[in-house]
């Protein structure tokens, strides 16, 4: 595991490989935001913006996506895996926001995991982009980054990442370091092919090591 004083000079040298990470979901609002989200689980941004680019034009507010057969919004979404599941839940998140919110996405996070389809992530991700909320949202690439590089146990949950993180790195960092190990991570310690021989924090990392060691003897 990585003292603080070593997880300050990992972050360091992260703003500097990535100094501009930020969202990368095109949106307009709030609104636009949590669908994005939503659409975005276990699908990549890239494919999320093709298809968010004519379903918010067609898409403005809550009503809207309440007033088609779910076998039109299906259709609209059908490239985004899960779409069945996801226009179910875009639905419901739609009827509640209008019932309970008078269609404004709140900006608690705990009145947005009430949300259909929205978890901890989520809530997480909307808070932190759209109200500037201090927030850590761990996904796929912020928990095999974190790991990998000793902040957190190999064996740890989700939330006990993020709780680890939000620990060790200062709250007025928090958002920031989300966008930061996101970048790191998709782009450039993938999950099949990290760039361990040109990684700046190879001296760091433990598991880049025991990588580079492995291949020096294939």
């Amino acid at each position: 595991m990585l003292t603080v004083k070593q997880i300050n000079t990992v972050l360091e040298r992260i703003e500097e490989m990535f100094p501009n990470a930020e969202c990368e979901l095109v949106h307009d609002n709030p609104f636009e935001l949590l669908i994005a989200v939503v659409l975005s689980a276990q699908c990549t941004d890239n494919l999320v913006n093709k298809v968010t680019k004519e379903l918010f034009q067609k898409y403005k507010a809550p009503e809207d996506y309440l007033s088609v057969p779910i076998e039109e919004l299906q259709q609209d979404i059908r490239s985004i895996g899960l779409y069945r599941n996801k226009s179910k839940s875009i639905r419901k998140l739609s009827a509640t926001l209008i019932e309970d919110y008078d269609g404004v996405v709140p900006h608690s996070k705990v009145e947005l995991e009430k949300l259909a389809g929205v978890g901890r992530k989520t809530a997480n991700v909307v808070a932190s982009v759209a109200f500037g909320e201090p927030a850590i949202a761990v996904d796929t690439h912020v928990e095999r980054v974190s790991k990998r590089l000793g902040i957190c146990r190999w064996k740890d949950s989700v939330i006990e990442v993020e709780n680890t993180l939000m620990k060790k790195v200062p709250k007025e960092e928090w958002s920031n370091t989300h966008h930061r190990l996101i970048f790191f991570g998709r782009y450039h310690c993938k999950a099949k092919s990290p760039q361990c021989d040109i990684c700046p924090l190879l001296d760091l990392c433990r598991e880049g090591q025991k990588r580079m060691k492995k291949n020096s003897k294939v």
